[in-house]
């Protein structure tokens, strides 16, 4: 009988000794989110090892990394065309303007597509909150005024985009309390735009 082959016990690398410090798994992602994923991990690792060694970290404003999942069996709920301040529009069939799928309306491009958690306060008046779930599409072309997700020497943030006298670009924070500064890129720094936000969702309850 061979003594080759088969698994050896106590062979291969104890769990949780990889870079990420704990057990990881398989998982099957789009060809089109491999770089998303990459980047998100490796800023993962950098924002931890910054913690460990007690250096200040860049606020991201960004935290949780989401994919959407596109049912093929689309869920439409009334969009009803009633204007009411308070209360509930009339459920009668005559008020009802079309059938919304909630899916089609926040998404124009799937395969392009991923929710991020918004995380910090300095978009707070254009309407991003902590908790949000941000919409972040990579195949649109940003312009001036967008708000991206931008990477700026490894680190994500939300931003609106711009460009200074200098017609280098600048991140411009979107909260009136003044406690956020705009951050202005410079040719020595590491800076790509990720992908346009075109829109956000959260929860009430």
């Amino acid at each position: 009988m061979s003594n080759h082959g088969g698994k050896r016990e106590n062979a291969g690398r104890p769990p949780g000794q990889g870079k990420f410090g704990e057990p990881t798994v398989t998982m099957r992602v789009p060809e089109s989110q491999k770089a998303t994923i990459k980047s998100f991990l490796e800023a993962l690792q950098r924002k931890r090892a910054r913690i460990d060694g007690g250096t200040p970290v860049m606020d991201t404003e960004v935290d949780e990394f989401f994919f959407p999942e596109i049912s093929d069996q689309p869920t439409r709920l009334p969009l009803f065309s009633t204007k009411v301040a308070a209360g509930f529009p009339s459920p009668a069939d005559d008020h009802i303007e079309k059938r919304l799928d909630v899916s089609e309306f926040l998404i124009d491009h799937a395969a392009s597509t991923f929710f991020v958690t918004i995380k910090g306060e300095s978009m707070i008046d254009v309407g991003l909150l902590p908790g949000d779930k941000a919409v972040v599409d990579r195949s649109k072309t940003p312009g001036i005024g967008d708000i991206v997700l931008a990477v700026v020497d490894r680190e994500f943030t939300i931003k609106i985009l711009d460009y200074g006298a200098n017609k280098m670009p600048r991140l411009m924070p979107a909260n009136s309390s003044g406690a956020y500064r705009p951050i202005y890129i410079r040719p020595d720094m590491q800076f790509e735009i990720f992908g346009v936000v075109t829109g956000s969702f959260r929860r009430f309850k």
